[in-house]
């Protein structure tokens, strides 16, 4: 039986975890343990077979760190190879005699991708499809993505499961306390993104005990219609008699873990410190209870890598500014290739309330398919807005909807079909919503029901790609009214019958109304009140105007959707300090730039921000930019990202705007001879533990905040860590630990410090810990985040000082 079948009538148990377990067979410090495959066949199988004993319908290969950055590709063949080996002769040994499947374990890279990162998305997806290639080779049922703390990675490797195999494909991501993924995403934004590229089961595993990821599994399972999966970890990890355990019991766990159950969860296993004991008693203690039916949710998500947005419910806002189409400054800023100017017209709409960004780059004397691919990459840099992808190219569709980090809308399709040939396999392949117009090979029609039927054809044809009619946005198309005086009728009365008849979101490109007419703005406000009056789901249009957003928020407030009008009131006091007919003219006109070099930094554009350094050194001291400018705006953001506002990509972004800027700075200071008098830090990830994106996010933002910093890298001997503080009279060490097996190296390491460098300043971060923990094992800090490491060097400065 396929695992697939299997599932639509059956729960699924998954196994445990499998470090803690190898660390207690004898597994060394910064040993690989993949490499165990080959080594200790015996170890590993007996590991598979206790789980399989327990109840586990699936165990997971012993490959979740296998990749070539490891090991070579003739190595990774072998231990992938060795992998199966092992859990077959599990699955043909074990005394459980139910069904039993065995799923291709891929865990993260390691790396951060770019921007904020230095792994190129298709090399991501190159190294995860090399995984997939093997594992279907020898034998996988099922490839299981899992502990992904990144959207944009997750996405590559499940383009890369794809892409590779036909096999089902199940995703489970990392969530922390603010029910968020390490950069920033929610988990409808993740739901919207993985069932768009056709997850067979999403979910969540790792960071926390099972009661702590109660709101993260609310979420899945109100807009999952795929099963939804779930492996915490065994509580908070504490050390007892020199050794890491963990808080909940297998009991606690198990009676948990079936509540979910009935909450409607349908694959169930264990993270972090769960043993086959843990699976035992949740095998035993939820055996008998119903699986709930997995149902289609009808919720229509696009999303960013932080959020999602629904179709259908309050109306939609999407910014039109971005488009060439009349813009004589557009159409100047991509031939000369100004992003910067593009990235000012986004954030400009953001700041006047888009909630959607339309991005169409489309002219005859650029190279459409590079443009797109760079604008909607940096725009995703700055904004946190999820994209409408515009353009008549397939070519440069696809390779924006590839390299775009969620679930995106795409402008257009219509009742063509050559159009729907070419665009319904790239919503089936990537995702997204689509925005299909209602016209086909003889035009447009000039009757609302023939519009309507279009809509049917547009409808039967996606479903025929598998496509459900929440993934189509209809556009029943404005004219103008100057042309012809029943456009408007015609367009509004379509727009009605699909939102009554076929049950369907629409969207209208809402100033086109006016085209040829004076005063346009009026006429554009009074036909976007009749749209929204009549089921329009979401409007391209100038935020910045006033009339449209008049018209907008007044009918929120009429229709119960702006609770105690606060959104109204909101507004009406920035319209009341506006002198102008639009709500931020400048931008309106696409003529403004950032300003200030704090705007750039909060902003994260760093090539303005590069310039306006080099303006203000003509005539300030470097130190005092710094104080002055550069660490105030990275105050700004960083406050945000503590009170999650903020999430980390634009962290991150602001640190590389403010690295740039004080990359000129340090320029100036060498070539005047001065020198930084802030602190000295050592930062290392300890022995035995090779993630390190923790601590290089650390390492930037604490050198852009001033502090000299020296980088030991990941896997770093405890005497080197001592060595290099003594040397370079360091104040404080930092050390990072991502994986429990590795915080006994740290324990270890802090011992150290203390015996040789007792003045040092210590302080700790990484998933696997927290404050109390940080304090049994010794030292002066915990960082939850690179913001809290900040704040914590500041401390001890303060008190120095």
């Amino acid at each position: 039986m396929k695992i697939l079948d299997y599932l639509k009538q059956n729960k699924l148990y998954l196994d445990g975890g499998m470090g803690t377990l190898l660390h207690a067979r004898g597994l060394a410090m910064g040993e690989l343990p993949e490499s165990w495959n080959l080594s200790h066949p015996d170890v590993i199988t007996d590991i598979h077979r206790a789980y399989y004993d327990a109840g586990s319908n699936v165990v997971s290969t012993n490959t979740f760190g296998a990749n070539s950055l490891k090991f070579s590709h003739v190595e990774l063949e072998a231990i992938i190879c060795a992998a199966f080996d092992n859990a077959k002769r599990a699955r043909d040994t074990s005394s459980n005699k139910g069904e039993k499947f065995i799923a291709l374990d891929i865990g993260p890279s390691g790396k951060l991708l770019k921007p904020f990162g230095d792994l190129d998305f298709e090399d991501a997806v190159s190294l995860f499809s090399e995984v997939v290639r093997l594992g279907k080779k020898y034998g996988a049922d099922a490839v299981l993505i899992e502990t992904m703390n990144d959207s944009y990675e997750t996405k590559a490797a499940v383009l890369a499961a794809k892409e590779g195999c036909d096999l089902p494909v199940f995703v489970s991501n990392v969530y922390g306390a603010d029910k968020k993924l390490m950069t920033g995403a929610t988990p409808a934004a993740m739901l919207a993104m993985l069932e768009g590229m056709g997850a067979d089961a999403i979910g969540a595993n790792c960071s926390l005990g099972p009661a702590q990821l109660s709101g993260v599994v609310d979420e899945l399972l109100e807009y999952a219609s795929v099963p939804v999966l779930l492996k915490p970890n065994a509580g908070l990890p504490q050390i007892r008699d020199g050794k890491t355990v963990y808080d909940i019991t297998p009991a606690e766990f198990a009676h948990t873990m079936s509540e979910y159950i009935r909450r409607g969860v349908r694959i169930v296993g264990g993270c972090c410190g769960t043993t086959p004991e843990y699976i035992s008693l949740l095998h035993q203690s939820s055996i008998d209870i119903s699986p709930a039916k997995t149902q289609a949710k009808g919720h229509s998500l696009i999303s960013s890598y932080t959020h999602a947005v629904e179709l259908g419910n309050t109306p939609v806002l999407i910014g039109e500014r971005i488009n060439p189409t009349g813009k004589p400054k557009i159409k100047q800023a991509l031939r000369e290739h100004d992003v910067a100017f593009i990235l000012s017209e986004g954030i400009s709409q953001e700041e006047a309330g888009a909630h959607v960004l339309d991005v169409n780059v489309g002219l005859p004397d650029i190279d459409e398919v590079a443009a797109m691919k760079n604008v909607v990459c940096e725009l995703q840099s700055v904004t946190a807005l999820p994209l409408q992808i515009d353009t008549s190219s397939p070519a440069a569709m696809e390779t924006a909807l590839r390299r775009y980090n969620g679930k995106a809308m795409i402008n257009s399709v219509n009742g063509k079909k050559e159009s729907m040939h070419a665009i319904f396999p790239l919503v089936k392949k990537y995702g997204g919503v689509v925005v299909a117009l209602t016209l086909d090979e003889n035009g447009i029609p000039s009757t609302a029901s023939g519009r309507v039927d279009i809509a049917k054809k547009i409808l039967d044809t996606a479903a025929q790609y598998g496509i459900d009619k929440k993934d189509i946005i209809f556009d029943t198309l404005t004219l103008t009214v100057s042309a012809d005086a029943s456009a408007a009728r015609v367009t509004l009365d379509a727009l009605r019958q699909i939102r009554d008849e076929l049950g369907c979101n629409t969207v209208l490109g809402v100033s086109n109304v006016s085209f040829g007419l004076p005063c346009r703005d009026v006429l554009n406000g009074a036909f976007f009140t009749a749209a929204l009056h009549n089921g329009l789901s979401a409007a391209i249009m100038n935020p910045h105007s006033a009339e449209m957003m008049k018209a907008y928020h007044s009918y929120l407030a009429l229709c119960g959707l702006d609770e105690n009008c606060l959104d109204y009131i909101n507004f009406s006091s920035r319209l009341c300090e506006s002198a102008a007919t639009t709500l931020a003219p400048a931008a309106h006109q696409g003529s403004d730039k950032v300003a200030t070099l704090h705007d750039c930094i909060v902003k994260g554009l760093k090539a303005p921000a590069a310039e306006l350094t080099q303006k203000l050194l003509s005539k300030m001291q470097p130190l005092d930019i710094v104080k002055q400018h550069i660490i105030p705006a990275l105050d700004m953001v960083g406050r945000g990202f503590e009170k999650h506002t903020v999430f980390l990509p634009s962290l991150l972004m602001s640190a590389e705007a403010a690295k740039a800027a004080f990359e000129c700075i340090k320029a100036r200071m060498t070539k005047d001879g001065a020198k930084n008098d802030r602190l000295c830090i050592i930062m290392a990830t300890v022995k035995g533990d090779i993630h390190d994106i923790g601590k290089n996010i650390v390492c930037l933002l604490l050198e852009n905040y001033g502090f000299r910093v020296i980088d030991l890298g990941k896997d770093v001997e405890p005497q080197r860590i001592v060595d290099a503080a003594i040397e370079n009279r360091a104040a404080i060490v930092g050390l990072s630990a991502l994986m429990t097996t590795t915080v006994a190296a740290m324990e270890q390491t802090i011992a150290l410090v203390r015996k040789k460098a007792p003045h040092l300043k210590i302080m700790v971060g990484g998933a696997v810990l927290n404050q109390e923990f940080a304090l049994k094992i010794g030292a002066d800090g915990y960082a939850e985040d690179a913001m809290g490491a900040v704040r914590y060097a500041e401390s001890v400065e303060a008190d120095i000082e």
